[in-house]
């Protein structure tokens, strides 16, 4: 059993990352211990989070398993989880208590929670206090053992715990079934180094530890030969790419270099404003294959409170960045995040943020109620912002972002834009629906044989979060 440790996984050091080519080895005695039996994974949280699962399901079909449309049909369960915010926290022991009935119903199921939550103390406690009918507990590090985990969970008969608390390595090699045909995550780096005060993530992702770019490139070579259309290169902060790298290779040198592979779509996520760079912008402006959406965190426009959340740029810096890409990416869409009633906050803060939030008038932008993560520092700090006025902010902001969300939609009827579509609309299943460029959701009129291709669609009707269109043969204009 390896219990997370909050104090080991706060470590950064020196020691050299290790890549691992030949750390996924499934024995011969594990390749049909999933024989007859189905798995159903849910995830929680990001994009990193997503393409684990993408992982995990690769993993647990080169056991035999295969998987299962509904969480009721299945033999194995895995919750993929979040730790970035206690609401995700508590979706997940919810979602827990109602597996339990199905346990009690099913002895022989197998329940299993990893990602992010694993990797803290609090939470494999609690497990162990409360939850001890979870067979299988793992963390971000070690999802290429998955297989040995599962066997020695079914030969013991007790809740195996295997969480590594520390600063990481690489492993490449990794199988994975891709939930897309047409769109893929590619991770470009791992972990973090930034500690914003408010942030968990640097504790249950290890330190910030950039793949080589040739491992990036062969992958997204073999996607373009899949057939594949667009990349999204992920980490949780993509802009510090290459910086621990014993090579002068950074984030725009692997931009330019993926978008060389002839992919039809680039695009990267998430962006820290501090690491931005002017190269960065020249290196989009240059390829247009690299597409123009930035999604650019804000978290505060109060230079205060910025500091005090440990995000090292204040609102002028945060706000001539912005500009700057405007100005050389006019056609570019931002969006961003905002958090409200972080620890110090004054109203007059907060009217700071909307200030900004007039000013760059984003595409949209993911709102949130500052939530404390136990084991960062802005947990220890004073929280003199009440309920009540967090939530009042959390309003204002947020008719603001619609407000101008909206208007940035408007910006786009009658015009014909380029969009990839990926499939029918989930709210109307005789539309399809894709993305733009510029990442706007939309859906459109058209015939299956669409499906897959990047097409140009007249947009001819406006929405707060999407639009509606028709597919056209005209050229694109924008």
């Amino acid at each position: 059993m390896k219990l997370p440790n909050l104090l080991e996984a706060k470590k950064r050091s020196n020691e050299k990352v290790l890549i691992k080519t030949n750390a996924y080895i499934i024995e011969n005695n594990l390749k049909e211990l999933g024989l007859g039996k189905k798995y159903y994974v849910k995830t929680y949280g990001c994009q990193m989070n997503e393409h684990d699962t993408e992982n995990i399901k690769a993993i647990l079909e080169d056991m035999s398993f295969s998987e299962a449309l509904e969480m009721e049909n299945a033999d194995l369960i895995l919750l993929n989880t979040c730790a970035i915010r206690e609401n995700a926290h508590n979706k997940v022991f919810g979602m827990i208590g109602r597996i339990k009935n199905l346990k009690e119903k099913n002895p022989n199921l197998l329940i299993g929670l990893c990602g992010c939550m694993a990797q803290e103390e609090i939470v494999v406690k609690e497990i162990l206090d409360k939850y001890r009918f979870l067979d299988i507990v793992f963390g971000t590090h070690n999802i290429y053992n998955l297989p040995n985990i599962i066997a020695q969970t079914l030969k013991s008969k007790k809740t195996e715990i295997e969480v590594l608390s520390y600063e990481g390595d690489i492993v490449e090699n990794m199988p994975v079934k891709r939930d897309s045909k047409y769109k893929a995550w590619v991770n470009i780096m791992y972990g973090c180094d930034k500690f914003c005060t408010y942030c968990i993530v640097p504790y249950t992702r290890g330190k910030q530890r950039s793949r080589r770019p040739e491992y990036i490139i062969d992958e997204v070579k073999n996607l373009v030969n899949n057939g594949y259309k667009e990349v999204t290169l992920l980490g949780q902060n993509v802009n510090a790419y290459g910086k621990d790298l014993d090579i002068n290779y950074k984030m725009e040198n692997l931009l330019e270099d993926v978008a060389k592979t002839g992919i039809d779509r680039v695009r990267f996520v998430t962006s820290h404003p501090w690491d931005f760079t002017d190269n960065m912008i020249e290196t989009i402006k240059n390829y247009p294959n690299i597409m123009p959406y930035i999604h650019l965190p804000l978290q505060s426009g109060s230079s205060k409170i910025l500091k005090l959340m440990g995000r090292r740029y204040t609102k002028e810096s945060y706000l001539e960045l912005y500009n700057k890409i405007k100005e050389n990416l006019p056609y570019s869409s931002i969006t961003t995040d905002i958090i409200v009633g972080f620890p110090g906050e004054t109203e007059e803060d907060f009217l700071e943020t909307l200030e900004v939030v007039k000013a760059c008038k984003f595409d949209s932008a993911f709102t949130f109620i500052f939530s404390p993560r136990i084991g960062t520092p802005a947990a220890k700090m004073e929280d003199n912002v009440s309920l009540e006025e967090k939530s009042n902010r959390l309003q204002r902001l947020n008719d603001l972002v619609n407000k101008f969300s909206k208007e940035a939609n408007e910006t786009y009827l009658e015009k014909i834009v380029p969009v990839l579509i990926e499939g029918y609309s989930e709210k109307d299943n005789n539309k399809l629906m894709g993305y733009t460029d510029t990442m706007k959701l939309i859906n459109v009129v058209g015939n299956k044989t669409s499906i897959g291709k990047i097409v140009n669609v007249k947009v001819k009707e406006i929405k707060t979060w999407s639009m509606d269109g028709e597919i056209v043969n005209d050229r694109v204009s924008i």
